[in-house]
């Protein structure tokens, strides 16, 4: 229906119109506003699309433990700021660049959603990624380890939350090469997401003056990893490095442990590991992995208060992807809140703007390629009785700095930078 002209209630030309008018007179001045701020958003409401993998290998990092975290978010929102109306969609992309591209046009086109959150992977996201460039609208990522995203593919609507796989590997990767594990050998998942991170840690070998002696790939989902390991064992690298995660890295750790090459010489590291996966292969398995993560539940009071609330809800505690999605849907709708709109471009600017205060990290911001810059901690499982709280897997053995983590921008090949400059 058209909105009523202010000539036509005067005039008392429509009587929908005087209706109308007559019932936010009844109502009051709290009506009014609230009629007003909603008209300043798309349907009167926020919709926020979280997509990822709901069913399949890479669920128990994201999946349904993200949409939990989203809501939770909204409510946490609305609570504080009950003017604003806020719904969460959900889809399952199966891991698979075509279904996820259709769903998210979908949204985008017909079903007025505003931002889609999460993703979980690098081959989706690289397809979701062109068409929110196209429909100008945002796309938060967390678990997306691809360095694509935030280099030659970046977007101004695309925004990286979590981690890339540079963060994931130049900390770690150059720590133990320092420490006499100059040959490397990798594992890695048949998709962008793995030969990504292949390539990101060769080069970064390469720098700290260490080897590759060489890699193998495995489909997505793999069940027998048994091929893989024994060329692992034969190239007689010192570091056997693991490229996948959830699903995949817990059963690759479990055919480590079962082939023996736990007790042998080659150090097995874990280049992307979420605490499910620790908790699915169990500590005993996973104990002295090391891995590199942007968020622990346990690493303070504020961030073990969300985990417990989350826990109520998942029966789980949260994953850094899980916590990072809570961050950016709550930053998103304060953003939305201060702009009044839910229009791209005005939000994007709000976002920009405000630093990410919360439990997720402290005083963060966006910086010119669309990376939210935070610290992360390189971190090691603890020995089975060193666990003595359900889920308290890790020993943070350090702590790696912001600055230190992240790309420096004059390495970078995202366009934005070349259009700041000019």
């Amino acid at each position: 229906m058209a909105p009523c002209r202010v000539g036509e209630l005067l005039s008392r030309r429509s009587r929908l119109c005087r209706l109308t008018f007559g019932l936010i007179l009844a109502l009051g001045p709290a009506a009014l506003a609230e009629r007003s701020a909603a008209a300043d958003f798309s349907g009167g409401v926020v919709r926020i699309g979280i997509i990822n993998d709901q069913t399949g290998p890479l669920s128990d990092l994201a999946g349904p433990g993200s949409v939990v975290a989203a809501r939770m978010a909204v409510d946490d929102f609305q609570r504080a700021t009950p003017g604003l109306k806020a719904e969460i969609v959900v889809a399952d992309h199966q891991n698979k660049p075509d279904i996820g591209a259709q769903i998210v046009r979908k949204w985008f086109d017909v079903d007025g959603v505003d931002m889609v959150a999460d993703v979980g992977n690098s081959a989706v996201a690289l397809a979701i990624q062109s068409i929110a460039r196209d429909k100008n609208r945002i796309v938060i990522y967390s678990a997306v380890g691809t360095t694509e995203i935030g280099g030659k593919q970046c977007s101004r609507t695309g925004l990286m939350w979590l981690h890339d796989n540079y963060n994931l590997v130049a900390g770690s990767v150059r720590k133990l090469v320092s420490q006499g594990y100059d040959s490397w050998f990798f594992i890695a998942s048949d998709y962008a997401f793995g030969r990504n991170m292949v390539e990101v840690s060769q080069r970064v070998l390469a720098a700290a003056g260490a080897k590759s002696l060489g890699a193998v790939f495995h489909p997505l989902g793999n069940a027998d990893y048994g091929s893989f390991l024994l060329q692992a064992q034969a190239s007689k690298a010192k570091v056997v490095a693991f490229a996948n995660a959830g699903e995949q890295l817990v059963t690759s750790m479990k055919q480590w442990n079962e082939f023996g090459m736990n007790a042998g010489p080659q150090k097995a590291v874990a280049e992307l590991m979420f605490l499910t996966d620790v908790h699915a292969m169990g500590a005993e398995t996973a104990k002295g992995l090391t891995t590199v993560t942007a968020w622990y539940w346990a690493l303070n009071e504020e961030t073990r208060a969300f985990a417990q609330r989350f826990y109520k809800l998942h029966n789980a505690m949260p994953t850094a992807p899980q916590a990072a999605v809570y961050s950016a849907v709550s930053q998103y709708l304060k953003a939305a809140s201060a702009a009044g709109t839910d229009e791209t471009n005005a939000v994007l600017e709000q976002m920009r703007a405000m630093p990410v205060d919360d439990f997720y990290a402290r005083g963060a911001r966006l910086r010119a390629d669309n990376k939210l810059v935070h610290d992360f901690y390189l971190v090691e499982v603890k020995k089975p009785s060193d666990v003595k709280t359900p889920w308290d897997y890790y020993n943070v053995v350090e702590k790696i700095p912001a600055e230190d983590a992240f790309l420096p921008l004059s390495d970078s090949e995202c366009p934005l930078l070349k259009t700041s400059r000019n």
